[in-house]
């Protein structure tokens, strides 16, 4: 059997609170293990569930009592150490027009593949942690997941609802037949418009530095800035096992600027920015 795993990334936000669950499935030297992991704007957790728990079909993914899928999040966790009960209903989701990875869809061995499955959908209901609400009555959300081997060993990624809009980019160290180079994917839904910057369109990282990434393609250029972390440790795959700690600012401070040619389409700085900057300082 080969190492591998599968996890989606389900975020939900409103002006004030941020809640952000993963449900995941790992195999490493045939053991089989999953785990529900969830960020908030001021800790994070990790559940382990026994693997014969896990379910996943065309409508969703299942681990034991708790559900996840493209009508919402359902809930019920309840150990010596945390209580999480709650359930969380999606409006329209936002996909794309086709995949993120492009043609990189069709490479074999790489060691993790990406997809967007919402860039942005409404999300209404509460979830209680330990006694705490999260509720998001006008709430929005966003909706990705990885599968394969491992997550690159130096990758920045960050996610933003915004009035108006949502975006995503992730730019990571790729390993390839032998050589390695840096791959770009993100995405810009602005105003009903779809915007991608990505590798297999010629895009380029000018910038990876301090937490700031800038990325060109043709007229476009898109920035994003970590002003001020909030780094909460998750487990991360490592040849399918989840023994890697990364840190990830669920809601943290961080700035956007998007352009073309010398056109601002859009510029702001916000409290709610998610990011992963796992490069060095």
């Amino acid at each position: 059997m080969h190492d591998f795993f599968y996890g989606w990334y389900m975020k939900c936000q409103s002006e004030n609170q941020t809640l952000a669950i993963i449900p995941s499935f790992h195999q490493a030297k045939g053991k089989c293990d999953c785990y529900i992991q969830i960020i908030t704007n001021t800790a994070a957790r990790s559940i382990s569930f026994s693997p014969d728990t896990f379910r996943k079909t065309n409508q969703g993914i299942r681990i034991a009592d708790n559900y996840f899928g493209k009508h919402g999040i359902l809930l019920s966790i309840e150990t010596s150490e945390i209580k999480v009960k709650g359930k969380l209903r999606f409006g329209p989701l936002s996909p794309l027009k086709y995949d993120i990875m492009g043609p990189f869809t069709f490479i074999p061995f790489l060691e993790c593949r990406h997809s967007v499955f919402s860039m942005r959908h409404p999300v209404c209901g509460m979830v209680s942690i330990n006694d705490k609400p999260y509720s998001f009555q006008d709430g929005w959300g966003y909706w990705e997941g990885d599968r394969g081997r491992s997550f690159p060993k130096e990758y920045a990624w960050t996610q933003c609802c915004f009035p108006g809009g949502s975006l995503m980019l992730s730019v990571a160290d790729i390993p390839l037949a032998g050589i390695h180079f840096t791959g770009i994917i993100g995405i810009v839904l602005w105003q009903g418009r779809e915007y991608r910057l990505a590798t297999y369109l010629g895009a380029k990282a000018v910038k990876i530095e301090s937490g700031t990434l800038r990325i060109t393609q043709g007229d476009l250029t898109l920035e994003a800035h970590l002003l001020k972390a909030a780094r909460r440790p998750l487990k991360a795959p490592s040849n399918g096992s989840m023994t890697r700690i990364i840190h990830e600012s669920a809601a943290c401070r961080a700035s956007y600027r998007f352009r073309k040619k010398d056109l601002t389409i859009f510029a702001f700085e916000t409290e709610l920015a998610s990011f992963e900057y796992e490069y060095p300082y």
